[in-house]
């Protein structure tokens, strides 16, 4: 029987508050409110297509910018995966996956090596990266924030797109597919880790 991988975080600094709930063997159940509309859509999609449950409520400096606020859920999500998975015994470690949106076709790869790396390639000429009023280079501060805590190797390409929506639907639906992937149990594994130096 496996332990439940779950954790739940709570981070407050000057700029933002936030609480974060995540179980890594879930059915996709989300509840966000980082109050930037966007940027909740993105994370609801997040966990419906990674199987995550996943619960946030973050208050930020959003009258100033959404920076800080999605920074620092990035932030906040890659410390709850880190405590979720523990010693990391028995996971795949590595995910991938190419997730085509309408136009757009983005893809993910990443490695729970401990190994912190983001390499993250975006058309910076994109027409408009406007959504309403959320700029989705954005989606880089959350990617980095995430990798920084997770642990993560990660590799983020949309392969091409020009439709920031699509672009970024893409970005985070490969992204989620790519973790479940990474996070899976695998039997063969038992209880070693997936890795020849004896730690990870």
């Amino acid at each position: 029987m496996v332990e439940a991988r779950k954790a739940s975080i709570t981070r407050n600094t000057k700029e933002t508050q936030i609480q974060l709930s995540l179980s890594l063997d879930g059915s996709g159940e989300a509840s966000i409110d980082t109050g930037i509309p966007f940027f909740d859509h993105m994370l609801t999609l997040f966990s419906r297509h990674g199987l995550f449950d996943l619960t946030i409520s973050a208050k930020g400096d959003i009258d100033v910018d959404y920076h800080h606020t999605v920074e620092d859920v990035g932030i906040v999500l890659g410390q709850a995966l880190k405590a979720a998975l523990g010693e990391k015994r028995g996971i795949r470690r590595y995910g991938f996956f190419l997730a085509p949106m309408d136009e757009a076709l983005a893809r993910v790869v990443l490695d729970l090596s401990s190994r912190v790396f983001l390499v993250y390639q975006i058309d910076p000429a994109l027409e408009t990266p406007m959504v309403r009023d959320f700029n989705v280079h954005l989606m880089k501060e959350f990617f980095q924030g995430f990798a920084m805590e997770a642990g993560a190797n990660l590799h983020c390409r949309v392969e091409y797109g020009d439709e920031p929506h699509h672009v970024a639907e893409g970005l985070i639906k490969a992204f989620a597919r790519a973790l479940d992937m990474a996070t899976a149990v695998d039997p063969r594994l038992g209880d070693s880790l997936p890795t020849t130096k004896g730690m990870i």
